[in-house]
């Protein structure tokens, strides 16, 4: 494993953009992007994976950073809630919902991997190494 030294080094910040990217793209595509209302919604709980990712790494520490991933995780499963609302609606088609279903699932497993690597680890976070 090498050292990350950045958030944007992380694969689950690099997933999570990912999924942003796929959102952008549907709502440029699909009828999802004149339902305005659902596609804030979807634009905020999509860029909250990524952001609580690179705050929680920001901050230094193991355990706000294992609160971040389980903000991370969370608003992760509320897109993919969302994917269903979109679905549900017509508004995107079930390829397109199980596509990015498919990466939420991918993501909120790696969320929740890393959370127990951070758990199980003795690194309390850079905020409290002696140099």
């Amino acid at each position: 494993m090498s050292k990350v030294e950045r958030f944007e080094d992380l694969e689950v910040w690099q997933l999570a953009r990912e999924i942003c990217l796929d959102l952008e793209e549907l709502f440029e595509t699909t009828p999802l992007g004149k339902r305005y209302s659902l596609l804030n919604q979807m634009d905020r709980s999509s860029g909250s994976i990524m952001d609580n990712i690179a705050e929680g790494f920001g901050r230094g520490g193991n355990l706000e950073f294992r609160n971040f991933l389980g903000f991370s995780r969370g608003s992760c499963t509320e897109l993919k809630s969302q994917l269903y609302r979109a679905k549900d609606k017509k508004l995107i088609s079930e390829e397109e919902f199980q596509k990015l279903s498919q990466k939420c699932e991918k993501e909120i497993a790696k969320i929740t991997a890393f959370i127990g690597f951070l758990n199980r680890s003795d690194f309390k976070g850079s905020k409290f190494r002696k140099d």
